[in-house]
């Protein structure tokens, strides 16, 4: 969401005659786009704004006028004001959902420094619609259609940086589905923080599902391929799920978060469903789509998750057999209720169960890479490789795919468009294939 975020801020700021730079000391503006999800990524931030501070010193020692810098996203959200007073060198903070007003506030950097902080999504979308210009899309894109979330589990930041949920119209994506499929799309995500809890302003005038929206984009010609993320398992819809063995443009890779296995630590962390229901929803949608795979988000060390809990994550594990996921050892987030819980898991005990949690996902990812070896599969490449002839795609399953063409203009001619290839060998985060004959 945060690449597609930027994308829209670039947008916004080209009608005042800026353009992107690859050199950070030549730019005028700086935009640090930011997360709040971990505590990590909030800390990285001010660390690239001390970086920032000297190429600011620089370029005022050699007369080459100031650079501005504006702090957008989740950590701008949480902080506002407190940013300023922690990095005097910033000169706007503006949230997710007011970043449209980005322009205005650069321009009134004059009377102080600027924070913005409101909700407004409505607002947010409609002006974007109006700023985004005509230029050439890469063959996969992104699209946000829902934004904010309701369930407010309590190790997330999510409600209090994105608000409440809120859904684009069905007509909105539609239109800008298309505009990005004129514009050499083939590959679309539909993007959210809680992206199935969509319920968009449909044509007749009700509100609509994902599972009509997928329909509805489906029909777009030039659109080869649907995903979505993130879901929650709570508003995994019968028909929703129907829609995956339905709908041939959506793709058999589903984002499915289920943060723990354990029932006593999804009941701490408020997410609403247990065991039973996940691996219920599994069922139907393997039921649905035989070769769909799955990936997921893994909290290790919530708050008063014991041995036995964690074993019933890696139980779950084991039994849905995931083609990625990623983990991560649980980070107090300052205003949710998990930081105030007493039961603090000791770091040491988190970082082993980690270990132990990844080498058993690492060897899942492994391993269905490996069943993808000998098969065919359609490959839409993206860009170049890093030797002569070779191109990268990407797979129907989200894996990187290598292939060497047989002539360089060969390998650039193939951007953005589908070939169908073997796999022939397999590594831990990518493919090698060769045109199939």
């Amino acid at each position: 969401m945060n690449v597609y975020d930027s994308e829209r801020i670039a947008d916004t700021l080209r009608a005042d005659g800026y353009t992107l730079t690859d050199q950070p000391d030549d730019a005028d503006l700086t935009v640090l786009n930011t997360c709040h999800i971990r505590e990590k990524a909030a800390e990285k931030v001010y660390s690239e704004l001390g970086r920032l501070r000297k190429i600011q010193a620089q370029r005022s020692a050699a007369d080459r006028g100031n650079m501005q810098i504006a702090v957008a996203g989740c950590v701008a959200q949480a902080e506002g004001s407190e940013m300023l007073r922690r990095a005097q060198n910033v000169d706007v903070v503006i949230g997710p959902q007011a970043y449209q007003d980005l322009p205005q506030l650069l321009r009134r950097r004059r009377d102080g420094r600027q924070v913005a902080q409101d909700f407004k999504p409505h607002d947010k979308f409609a002006t974007l619609k109006a700023a985004t210009p005509a230029r050439k899309s890469p063959p996969t894109a992104f699209l946000t259609i829902q934004e904010g979330c309701d369930k407010f589990c309590t190790f997330c930041v999510v409600p209090y940086t994105r608000g409440a949920e809120f859904s684009r119209p069905v007509a909105d994506v539609l239109e800008e589905a298309k505009r990005l499929v004129d514009r050499g799309a083939r590959d679309i995500t539909l993007l959210g923080q809680n992206v199935n809890a969509y319920h968009g302003l449909g044509t007749s005038n009700t509100a609509a599902g994902l599972a009509e929206l997928l329909y509805a984009l489906a029909q777009i010609d030039g659109v080869e391929r649907l995903r979505y993320t993130t879901s929650h398992p709570r508003d995994m819809s019968d028909d929703l799920i129907a829609a995956h063995g339905e709908i041939a443009a959506l793709m058999p890779y589903l984002h499915l978060p289920v943060q723990s296995g354990s029932d006593r630590i999804l009941k701490q962390m408020n997410r609403k469903h247990d065991r039973a229901l996940y691996f219920d929803i599994i069922d139907k949608l393997r039921a649905a789509r035989p070769d769909l795979a799955l990936s997921s988000d893994m909290i290790v060390g919530f708050p008063g998750e014991s041995d036995q809990d964690f074993e019933d994550t890696m139980n779950l594990v084991r039994r849905v057999k995931y083609a990625q996921c990623y983990s991560f050892k649980y980070s107090p987030r300052a205003g949710t209720p998990g930081a105030e819980m007493s039961d603090q898991v000791d770091e040491a005990v988190k970082t082993e169960r980690l270990a132990r949690l990844q080498d058993l996902l690492n060897t899942q990812q492994l391993e269905f890479n490996a069943r993808c070896v000998g098969r065919g599969m359609p490959v839409l490449f993206e860009r170049r490789g890093k030797t002569a002839k070779q191109v990268i795609g990407r797979s129907p399953y989200m894996q990187s795919v290598y292939v060497t063409m047989a002539t360089d203009d060969a390998a650039q001619q193939a951007l953005g468009t589908m070939k169908n290839c073997e796999i022939v060998h397999s590594g831990p985060n990518s493919l090698q294939g060769r045109m199939a004959a």
